[in-house]
C-alpha cells in the first residue's frame, strides 16, 4: 500500500495511492493521520494530476542518519566502513517533499547529493531487537541526503552540514509492503545516471539500524531513519534536477536552487 500526504484545494490529506496502471492514478483519501492511527479510507478521491505532493511524513521528533554504510562510498570519499553504525541527527525542518526545492546555502560552496532508503516508523520503540524491527516500521520511502560537504570537512561533525533547510526530500510516498532486502537504488541529475547501487549491499540492515538507534533513545511514530548511500554521490548547483529512485518505492525529484 502507497501511503501519499498532499495538498488539494487548500486542503491538506493523506491517501491511498490507487494506480492498476489501467488509467488515471487517484488518491483515495484517509481520515485522519495513518502514522499514529488506523488507515481508514474516505469514499472521496482526488485524481493525483490534481494533487500536489507533500513530504509523506513531518516528523514529530527527529531525522536518525547512519554515514558509511555502503563500503563502496565509504572508500571513495577516502574512509572505511566502521566498526560501529556511525549514527547522526537532522532536524526535521530539513525535510521537504517532492518538487520542493533545495536551497544550495551562502555558507557552502559544495553541495552533494545521496539518495537514501528512508525508514519510517510507526510505534513508540525503545531497545528493539533486529529480530522485532518490522513491528515498529510502518513502511518506507525514497531520501535525499543532501550534504554541504566543505562544511562537513571543515567542521569536524555533520550538523551543519547535513542540518540546512531543505536538506531532507523524502517522498514521493510511503510504501507499507516493502522488503528492503534488495532492490535498486540511484540518483539521477539533469538526466545523467550518478549514483547506481542495491539495497543488497549495504553494511547493515534496516533491521540492525533500528535495533542500533533504538537502543540510545526512544523512536517515535513518525520519526524517519536514513540508512546510508551507495557509491557515485556529487555536486549539485543552482538549475540542477536531481531525482532519487528506489524499486520498489518510486521516484523524488527536485529542483535546486540559489539562496535567495
Amino acid at each position: 500500500m502507497r501511503i501519499a500526504r498532499f495538498e488539494h484545494q487548500g486542503q491538506l490529506h493523506y491517501g491511498i495511492v490507487d494506480d492498476d496502471g489501467d488509467g488515471e492514478a487517484e488518491l483515495v483519501k484517509l481520515f485522519g493521520d495513518p502514522i499514529v492511527g488506523v488507515i481508514e479510507p474516505l469514499d472521496e478521491r482526488v485524481p493525483l494530476a490534481e494533487a500536489r505532493l507533500l513530504a509523506p511524513v513531518i516528523p514529530r521528533s527527529k531525522v536518525v542518519a547512519f554515514g558509511r554504510n555502503y563500503a563502496e562510498h565509504a572508500r571513495e570519499l577516502g574512509n572505511e566502513v566502521p566498526d560501529a553504525p556511525m549514527m547522526f541527527l537532522k532536524p526535521n525542518t530539513s525535510v521537504i517533499g517532492p518538487d520542493h526545492p533545495i536551497v544550495l546555502p551562502r555558507q557552502s560552496q559544495h553541495v552533494e547529493h545521496e539518495v537514501e532508503l528512508a525508514v519510517v516508523i510507526g510505534k513508540v520503540a525503545r531497545n528493539v531487537p533486529a529480530s522485532d524491527a518490522d513491528d515498529v516500521i510502518f513502511g518506507y520511502t525514497v531520501a535525499n541526503d543532501v550534504t554541504a560537504r566543505d562544511l562537513q570537512a571543515s567542521d569536524g561533525q555533520w550538523g551543519r552540514a547535513k542540518g540546512f533547510d531543505s536538506f531532507c526530500p523524502i517522498g514521493p510516498w510511503i510504501e507499507t509492503e516493502f522488503d528492503p532486502s534488495s532492490g535498486v537504488i540511484g540518483a539521477k541529475v539533469n538526466g545523467e545516471t550518478r549514483q547506481l547501487g542495491d539495497l543488497d549491499r549495504m553494511e547493515r540492515t534496516v533491521a540492525r539500524l533500528v535495533e542500533f538507534a533504538s537502543s540510545v533513545f526512544t523512536l517515535l511514530p513518525g520519526d524517519v531513519l536514513l540508512t546510508g548511500t551507495p557509491a557515485g554521490v556529487g555536486p549539485l548547483v543552482a538549475g540542477d534536477e536531481v531525482v532519487c529512485a528506489i524499486e520498489g518505492i518510486g521516484a523524488l525529484a527536485n529542483p535546486v536552487v540559489a539562496a535567495p
